[in-house]
């Protein structure tokens, strides 16, 4: 039977991207089996998302909260939070996430406590920002250990480890050395915390040289995003 048109798309996509990961993964003397390909799926269509689970796919990342949980429901998998988080949105995360890559403030840690449901397990990355611009999410490396000594301190949540987005207009070479320094640190002081998250379309070759153990990729597999971002 011949596939359609999306699904052949989709499929020499992902290919490609998954090839990089391979290339990327040797020349850092790295094992390809280190690295989680997250797909992105934001404003995709959940046909796009079942197209992906029959490719083998099972890590989905989303920055919408309503979306990831209409999508969660319609397809099994790892599913990864990895937008600004809202307080007022916390209790709808908890309910289809399994990963939070986006923690930032102590106070969503004391909400996500209270709004657990009973035998939930959660894992959290810590976000940190990069360029000391903390407005567009994460907080300075400093802060990082209280953070995760919060963390810690729940039942139902697991500290994977750090998150960071390379600032625009920076070389992702910098970004993620520094990156990479901030994580050597801070796994020595919190050992269980060795995952990194880092890495989009456009720099994750570069973060899986630095380290990086998970990759958030989106418009390189599934095309350009026709909705709002």
């Amino acid at each position: 039977m011949d596939l359609d048109p999306r699904h052949l798309e989709i499929s020499s996509n992902l290919a490609k991207i998954q090839g990089r990961i391979r290339i990327a993964a040797n020349n850092a003397q790295r094992s390809e089996a280190e690295i989680a390909l997250i797909v992105v799926t934001k404003t995709y269509p959940a046909s796009d998302v079942k197209i992906l689970s029959g490719l083998g796919i099972d890590n989905f990342g989303e920055n919408r909260s309503a979306e990831g949980e209409e999508k969660a429901r319609d397809v099994q998998g790892l599913w990864h939070f990895q937008g600004q988080i809202q307080s007022n949105k916390i209790k709808q995360i908890l309910t289809w996430a399994h990963f939070i890559h986006s923690l930032d403030d102590a106070r969503h840690i004391s909400y996500i406590k209270k709004a657990l449901p009973e035998g939930k397990k959660i894992s959290i990355f810590l976000q940190v920002a990069l360029d000391g611009q903390l407005h567009r999410g994460g907080v300075s490396d400093e802060m990082l250990p209280l953070l995760a000594e919060e963390v810690l301190s729940a039942d139902g949540l697991s500290l994977e480890g750090l998150m960071a987005v390379a600032p625009l207009g920076q070389d992702p070479h910098r970004a993620f050395s520094q990156l990479a320094r901030i994580h050597s640190v801070f796994s020595q002081q919190f050992p269980m915390a060795k995952k990194l998250s880092a890495g989009m379309s456009n720099d994750f070759e570069v973060a899986i040289e630095y380290g990086a153990t998970h990759v958030r990729v989106g418009s390189s597999i599934l095309g350009v995003r026709t909705g709002p971002l």
